[in-house]
This record gives structure tokens, C-alpha cells and sequence, in this order.
């Protein structure tokens, strides 16, 4: 598999306190060290439980990567590098004949409880849609969640993301037992249109 194919979509995004780093192989170890010992946070999301589960987890994202599926990222803080989490564009979609994907979904992402509802979420998002929408020139960010996921949907709207409905049985669970069961997702977008107002928003929140 050439898993260079779709290497024109990485980047390396420097923020001030946050680095994104494309995901490889190496980063298993720490990838599984960053998910910490308290895992009461994760819920509704899947995480590596395991150094073997890391590079199991690492090798489905690069080889989805690969297909032009996901565009994975490591999440670091840029004082000392250290992976706290993770986060990805997802469900590319191209439509016209252009270079780069017209939507991307972000989501994937997770991170160290210690670093949870700071600077660092806030910083990654807004590298993640200055990527999408000033270098791909998307149309429109999708983002989305369990809709049970109350703390997520907060978040999300915080972001200034526009909340777009439920849709009902959507994606597969990623809690634990439900496995094999569809979800219902909340649905979040941003488009074009929108990415100045958010940007100076993300960039506030920042300063404050």
C-alpha cells in the first residue's frame, strides 16, 4: 500500500502551546502513555488500552490515511513535545476536481485528562480549521458526537460550531458494551462563510 499517496494532505501545525505532528508508527509508546490512568473521561471514545492496542490503533489510522480516508495527527504541548492526545480530519470528500478534499470532518480526538478543557483543544481546532479552510479551501468543517455526549456538544458549540440536528442510528458506538450497536450523532458544522467570526472567537478564548 503506498502510504505516501495522499501525502500532500500532512502538515506539521505549530501553535503556542500546542504542536500537531502527523501520526506514525513511532509515536505508539507515548501515544499509550498519554492516555493516562484515569480513563473515566472516555466514555464515548475509543482509546488504546494497551501498548500492543497503540500500534494497532496507529496502524488502522495510517492505513486509512493511505486510502485518503483520515489525515491523523498527534497531538504535542510545544514546550516539552510530549503526546497528550490525538485528533484527525475524517470523511474527506471531494466533489470537484481539485487537489484538496471540499469537506473534511474533524473528530477523532482525545485527550490526557490532565490537559482536558484547556489551552490545548482550543489551539488544535483552531489549527485544524485554519488548515481546512485557508490550504484545503474547504466549503465546510463537519464535526460530531454520541448524542449522549453532553460534554462534547458543549464543546462544540463553545467553538461557535452551528448544532445541526440528530440523526437518528447513525454511526457505530464506540461505548463500551454497546458494541455492534448503532448511535444516534449530533451533528456540528462550520462553513466558509463562517471560519473569520470563528477564527477571532478560537483566538480570544486563546488571549483570555
Amino acid at each position: 500500500m503506498d502510504q505516501h499517496r495522499f501525502s500532500h494532505l500532512e502538515r506539521t501545525l505549530v501553535g503556542t502551546h500546542v504542536v500537531l505532528r502527523p501520526l506514525v508508527m513511532e509515536d505508539a509508546e507515548a501515544l499509550w502513555r498519554a492516555v493516562g490512568d484515569d480513563r473515566s473521561t472516555y466514555g464515548f471514545t475509543p482509546v488504546p488500552d494497551s501498548l500492543e492496542a497503540s500500534k494497532r490503533y496507529i496502524e488502522a489510522a495510517l492505513s486509512d490515511a493511505a486510502q485518503g480516508a483520515v489525515v491523523p495527527f498527534s497531538v504535542r504541548l510545544r514546550t516539552s513535545d510530549e503526546i497528550v492526545g490525538t485528533t484527525r480530519f475524517l470523511n474527506l470528500r471531494w466533489y470537484f476536481d481539485r487537489v484538496f478534499p471540499d469537506l473534511v470532518e474533524i473528530g477523532g480526538t482525545w485527550y490526557n485528562p490532565a490537559v482536558q478543557r484547556t489551552a490545548v483543544n482550543t489551539e488544535a481546532k483552531l489549527l485544524l480549521f485554519r488548515l481546512a479552510f485557508t490550504e484545503y479551501g474547504v466549503g465546510k468543517v463537519d464535526l460530531k458526537t454520541d448524542a449522549r455526549n453532553e460534554r462534547s456538544r458543549t464543546a462544540m458549540t463553545r467553538l461557535g460550531a452551528t448544532f445541526e440536528g440528530i440523526l437518528l442510528a447513525a454511526h457505530p458506538s464506540s461505548v463500551e458494551g454497546e458494541e455492534g450497536q448503532l448511535r444516534d450523532s449530533a451533528m456540528f458544522g462550520v462553513v466558509a462563510a463562517q471560519w473569520p467570526e470563528i477564527e477571532h472567537r478560537l483566538l480570544g478564548a486563546l488571549r483570555r
